[in-house]
């Protein structure tokens, strides 16, 4: 191998500890799809960074929500009659190319919509853009934090981007020759997909327009997606190259932030790889690979010129640069061109590059390496599900649980069935901590409700080692089966072992004891390690029927309506109170001495609240043994230091 290949398959090694490997990436895009799913009542698709799986620390969140109370059709020959959303039809007279005004197809329909988003324009009712943004701004229950910004509402941080749109299910003629025009990439099956997803319609009109209050600009976000999601390894890696340099290079000078944009970086990168042999997107070529992209890039800066990739008539870059800008940023490409990959020595994300080995996982480089190297890609995926997955989920509903299992059914790859077995039985349960609710007080129909819910329970194990447990023991003890939940509980305990790993966001660092088990389990399945080792929190929101009566109080009293418990002080607990409505008084205060015993010695779960829960847990218990002065001290010692967030202080006051 020539001297040239090896650095560059060095670099490409490097970079998937870095930014991800192939199948860390695919995990992070499971997620996306598997979080929109969950948000399938709002029509959400997850875009941006996040929704491509590159998952910058930098990056914000950006949401695009399909409002289904309109749809767009190209002409009004088009409207299908009986659809149940109202049709505007678009207008492109005297617009700039990528963008159109929305015209209401029928005044009968006037009365229906918010009059407060249509303006009159000779004898047109046309959709506004900033009128809608605003309508938008209104109703999100977090206005005061949010702002509008371009198409987007955002939050005062600028960390999420909210995007409400509008669809058009066809192939607009305006975009009619992309289908058609000779290239190498992509492939036609995934065009095909393209023209069936049709485009959408964000609310921002052209910059400049005297009538930019009235246009919208149509948006390719999904095809976008789709063909991101067909690049190979090196293509994808070169894009994110290409933001890096955006974002810690170029905006690191303030005169340029704002000037470029990831979405020119990823139109760009699309006419390459249309003009370019398939072939040479190696990994042993990705050094030559991205060195051509920031030349292009020069290129397209130079002379002003970058296409629109699926309406070509549409210049991105004209009138987008002065004399001065546009000089500094020639400048600084040129130097990012002489220097190579060096150039990247200075950034915060790949400032490590040729200081780290490129076998072991970089945030499991304290780890032996004959155990670290060939388990560092599944250390990685476990490390991306537990923080993604498992601390998701209460959105999900029985309609969900269907397309789970369709798509699980429908998997083509090992990791995709296991991560979406594993969300399934996620899924399984959040639907049984909710569905109680749902039905009235029939005999018949609570002890079916009671069957089908056990059921769910019960696949709803699989989530980890201990928590599935834990929530089957709380919905014994709240239809009154101590002695059921007690064995129950026994069992989640003895699982509750140091080979176990307690997932948190500040802590990733295994001990020997895990990594050895981890070893010995490299060859088994990803699901059966997480089900195996893994264990997370015990999560309870207001709606959920589980929860213990005594503790209703901390879901009501937090105000995210959400408490998440470290397992074995629930547990513990949950073990007082079973023995306390069975009238077992010695094993009552042998558990209230093992829970005051994880007051001082935390262990499972985030140090601080885990221990403001334990004693909250504590002064429970005295209480309800009578024992007043104990839990009061208790509640005082829990209120000292729970920020306000716990039920300690509203229990302090009511004795």
């Amino acid at each position: 191998m020539s001297m040239d290949k090896k650095q560059s398959l060095n670099f490409y090694k490097f970079l998937c500890q870095k930014i991800g490997s192939e199948v860390v990436v695919r995990t992070r895009r499971i997620h996306s799809i598997i979080s929109d799913i969950g948000a399938a009542e709002q029509k959400r698709i997850t875009s941006g960074s996040n929704g491509e799986g590159l998952n910058f620390k930098s990056s914000d969140i950006d949401y695009m929500f399909l409002d289904r109370s309109f749809k767009v059709y190209e002409s009004e020959r088009n409207v299908v009659p009986q659809d149940l959303s109202i049709p505007f039809i678009m207008d492109t007279e005297d617009t700039q190319p990528c963008f159109t005004r929305l015209r209401l197809f029928d005044d009968k329909f006037y009365s229906i919509i918010n009059g407060s988003v249509l303006l009159k324009n000779g004898r047109k009712n046309l959709l506004s853009s900033e009128l809608y943004k605003l309508y938008h701004l209104k109703r999100i229950c977090f206005s005061p934090i949010f702002k509008v910004h371009g198409p987007c509402l955002s939050d005062r941080d600028d960390r999420f981007d909210l995007a409400y749109c509008l669809k058009c299910d066809n192939w607009v003629s305006l975009a009619k020759s992309w289908i058609t025009r000779p290239r190498k990439w992509p492939y036609p099956d995934v065009i095909s997909k393209i023209i069936a997803c049709g485009v959408l319609f964000v609310p921002i009109g052209n910059k400049g327009s005297i009538h930019e209050h009235i246009e919208w600009r149509i948006s390719f976000s999904v095809s976008e997606k789709i063909i991101i999601f067909s690049f190979n390894h090196t293509q994808l890696l070169c894009y994110a190259l290409l933001k890096i340099l955006l974002k810690e290079t170029i905006e690191s000078h303030k005169d340029l932030k704002g000037l470029l944009c990831s979405y020119f970086l990823k139109t760009m990168l699309f006419w390459i790889a249309e003009e370019s042999t398939p072939s040479i997107w190696r990994s042993d070529n990705i050094i030559p690979c991205f060195m051509a992209c920031v030349k292009r890039l020069l290129y397209c800066v130079q002379y002003s010129t970058l296409l629109h990739y699926f309406i070509p008539d549409n210049n991105l870059f004209s009138s987008r640069f002065n004399k001065t800008n546009k000089l500094k940023l020639i400048n600084i490409l040129n130097n990012t061109h002489e220097k190579g990959i060096q150039c990247f020595c200075s950034t915060k994300t790949l400032c490590g590059y040729g200081r780290l080995s490129y076998e072991i996982s970089e945030p499991f480089g304290r780890l032996p390496y004959e155990i670290a190297e060939p388990f560092g890609r599944n250390i990685r995926i476990i490390e991306e599900i537990m923080h993604k997955f498992l601390e998701g989920g209460s959105q999900f509903g029985v309609n969900n649980i269907r397309q789970l299992n369709n798509l699980l059914h429908h998997s083509r790859t090992r990791l995709s069935r296991e991560i979406f077995t594993l969300q399934l039985s996620k899924a399984s349960q959040c639907v049984s901590k909710y569905s109680q609710r749902q039905h009235g007080a029939n005999n018949r129909n609570q002890y079916f409700k009671y069957r089908y819910d056990l059921s769910n329970f019960l696949l709803g194990l699989s989530t980890d080692a201990v928590s599935g447990w834990l929530m089957l023991a709380s919905f014994f003890y709240v239809h009154k089966k101590y002695s059921t939940s007690l064995r129950i509980l026994d069992y989640a305990l003895s699982k509750c072992t140091d080979e176990k790993i307690y997932f948190q966001p500040s802590n990733c660092s295994f001990s020997h004891i895990q990594a050895s088990v981890l070893n010995l389990m490299k060859r088994e399945k990803l699901y059966s390690v997480l089900k195996t080792l893994t264990v997370q929190n015990i999560i309870f929101d207001w709606q959920s029927f589980v929860i213990p009566p005594e503790l209703q109080l901390d879901v009501t009293w937090n105000g995210n309506g959400v408490v998440s418990y470290a397992p074995v002080p629930f547990a513990y607990f949950l073990k007082f109170l079973c023995h306390y409505h069975l009238h077992e008084e010695p094993w009552c205060k042998h558990w209230l001495r093992k829970l005051m015993t994880s007051v001082r010695t935390c262990k499972w779960g985030i140090r601080l609240f885990s221990t403001i829960h334990s004693k909250i847990f504590a002064g429970i218990a005295y209480q309800m043994l009578g024992e007043i002065d104990n839990a009061r001290f208790m509640f005082v010692e829990a209120s000292i230091s729970d920020f306000n967030v716990s039920s300690a202080r509203y229990r302090l006051s009511h004795f």
